[in-house]
């Protein structure tokens, strides 16, 4: 049964009523805030058809209302209006994302803190783990006597250091030519391409026996490794504690637990991967048992097709909506620009929303 206009009006007088309140809302509620040009008893039995048809639920201990996850659904897909950010929103964002970035990890770190403290939700962010990063450059740099330390450098601008044991009788001459004809052989070659027999195929090169080159490449393999092992963030945890929702101490465990799983974390944005879209997973849509009782929004970071990570935010399913979308958007355009800077792309764009 589609939805008529006086039904979707009282929806979203609803929704946007409880978002705000975070109380049951009543039909004299709606018609005393809302000019709707209905009468509380028409709204009362508009608002029983919506808790039939599953938009609505009631709490037991109140005669008002609440969206159910099918009405916040209806609610974004159809009702919801994406209102532009204020300028000093905007200049918030700016001044967060405005430090000097080298590297990925930083920038989606970043942007992770610039939406956690603009919406005041929580915010979590990742970095991909597809091997498609590409070693632009690696160095072995001796330290001390006996140790060395490994530099991989890679296409995006991430840095990877590793300090490795190696004989005492190597010099800093055979590291350097070592290095030279390192970068010679995988200088343009993907992570995931890089492997151990793949480094051991040109020890005999180097002059030196394979017990002393050996713990040398096996480190740079290692150290080469961790490029793209996916890096977890999170933002604004404290900020659930602010929402009644959570004032339920294990709710509130059950949610700090999710942002001590890592793995989970991963694979939970990991799920928006493959579109540039901005998606919303709404309580039970999540196949966590530990979120279903929140929302979840987030977007995909790409360059030229290469998917680079995620960031999301993560709240009660009364959620802002129409402002942490808004929020969301503007972000992954100013990453988009600042990832082209990383990559040596001119980008004369303004951050205008």
């Amino acid at each position: 049964m589609l939805l008529d206009d006086r039904k979707m009006r009282i929806l979203r007088a609803i929704i946007d009523d409880y978002i705000n309140t975070a109380e049951p809302v009543g039909s004299r509620t709606i018609a005393r805030k809302h000019e709707l040009g209905l009468s509380s008893a028409t709204i009362r039995n508009e608002m029983a058809d919506l808790e039939e048809m599953g938009y609505l639920s009631q709490p037991h201990t109140s005669a008002g209302r609440i969206p159910s996850d099918k009405g916040y659904r209806f609610y974004v897909d159809q009702l919801m209006e994406v209102r532009q950010l204020t300028p000093a929103e905007i200049e918030s964002i700016r001044s967060t994302m405005e430090v000097r970035i080298n590297e990925l990890s930083q920038l989606i770190r970043q942007a992770a803190a610039a939406m956690s403290q603009l919406t005041k939700y929580t915010s979590v962010a990742v970095t991909s783990h597809k091997k498609k990063s590409m070693i632009k450059a690696v160095q072995v740099v001796p330290i001390e006597s006996g140790k060395a330390l490994v530099i991989a450098v890679t296409n995006t601008g991430t840095v990877r250091n590793e300090i490795i044991r190696i004989s005492e009788s190597t010099t800093p001459d055979f590291l350097n030519r070592m290095s030279n004809m390192l970068n010679d052989k995988i200088s343009g070659l993907t992570v995931g391409e890089i492997n151990l027999p793949l480094l051991n195929d040109f020890s005999h090169l180097l002059g030196l026996p394979d017990d002393q080159v050996s713990p040398i490449l096996t480190g740079i393999h290692d150290c080469i490794k961790q490029i793209d092992s996916p890096n977890v963030y999170h933002e604004g945890a404290i900020n659930i504690f602010n929402f009644p929702e959570f004032r339920d101490i294990v709710k509130a465990r059950e949610f700090l637990h999710i942002l001590d799983e890592k793995e989970l974390l991963f694979n939970l944005l990991n799920d928006n991967t493959g579109s540039n879209e901005i998606t919303i997973r709404i309580g039970t849509e999540n196949e966590l048992e530990e979120i279903k009782d929140c929302s979840l929004i987030s977007a995909t970071i790409s360059f030229n097709g290469m998917e680079l990570g995620s960031i999301g935010i993560l709240g009660p399913t009364r959620m802002e909506y129409p402002r942490v979308v808004s929020s969301m958007s503007f972000i992954q355009k100013k990453i988009n620009r600042e990832i082209k800077k990383l990559f040596g792309e001119s980008d004369d764009s303004k951050d205008t929303y």
